[in-house]
């Protein structure tokens, strides 16, 4: 049965950020994500968790300066110093959270440079992430993200990923499979995860249009879980929607799409 985790970001939106570990666990979720732990101390958010009976199953590598409209850093070939730094904050926090994976936004295409200093650097700081995640036993994954959300975006599409992934020739780097992100820009949901499902280690949904619950949109989500519960998935499903109303009101779909599928 696929197994659901609560996005912080995206999710309990009313209250302060640390008061949503509490809403999420009484919501019954088991587990939550964010975007970014760093605005906090590593203590609280541990504290947080352990109170609540939560797992973190993932957040992200820092992203420069998000409020500035940085969506990560990790393809423009002059922040690789900033970028590398980031990486050892960022295992510092993962080792405290007891998070397994990092996810790592490839960030929007710099003003200047060429198609193939882009590649260059987003490979090189890759390669120079999976190994410094590895060492402390993390895996390091990438997010194709539509073009309509965030226009200039470095990485779009699923073959993009995996030809990168390719590239970087690391044991631990995996795709982050957002079905919200697939669907706006390419589609063939469940023959994509049919075909890759062994180079997806985190999958995230939302309806599309609108990002809003799953079941509201136009794909038929309760047919995309069942096949992820056929494929044997055992990994995450994160919640990274925005609700319609509130989170607790709009929680009706883990009832009626959440279910097992049929034997």
């Amino acid at each position: 049965m696929p197994r659901f985790a609560a996005n912080l970001t995206m999710l309990f939106t009313e209250v302060p950020f640390l008061e949503r570990f509490e809403r999420a666990a009484a919501a019954g979720f088991n587990a939550v994500e964010f975007l970014f732990p760093y605005a906090f101390e590593a203590r609280d958010i541990r504290a947080l968790l352990d109170r609540h009976q939560l797992q973190l199953v993932l957040h992200n590598l820092p992203a420069g300066d998000w409020d500035a409209g940085d969506r990560g850093m990790a393809c423009d070939p002059q922040r690789v110093g900033e970028f590398r730094a980031c990486v050892g904050r960022a295992i510092t926090y993962a080792q405290a959270l007891g998070v397994p994976q990092l996810n790592c936004l490839a960030g929007k295409r710099p003003a200047g440079a060429s198609e193939a200093d882009m590649r260059k650097t987003l490979v090189e700081n890759l390669r120079f992430a999976a190994s410094a995640l590895g060492q402390s036993g993390l895996r390091l994954l990438i997010e194709p993200i539509n073009s309509y959300d965030i226009p200039g975006f470095y990485l779009n599409r699923t073959d993009q990923a995996l030809s990168l992934i390719d590239e970087v020739g690391a044991d631990n780097l995996f795709v982050q499979y957002d079905i919200y992100h697939a669907q706006r820009t390419e589609g063939e949901i469940c023959a994509t995860l049919s075909k890759h499902l062994s180079r997806i280690a985190h999958i995230q949904t939302a309806a599309n249009p609108g990002r809003h619950e799953p079941g509201t949109g136009e794909l038929d989500d309760a047919f995309v879980f069942a096949h992820l519960d056929k494929l044997g998935y055992s990994g995450w499903i994160g919640c990274e929607y925005k609700p319609a109303t509130s989170t607790e009101a709009g929680l009706g779909w883990l009832q009626t799409l959440g279910k097992p599928a049929a034997a």
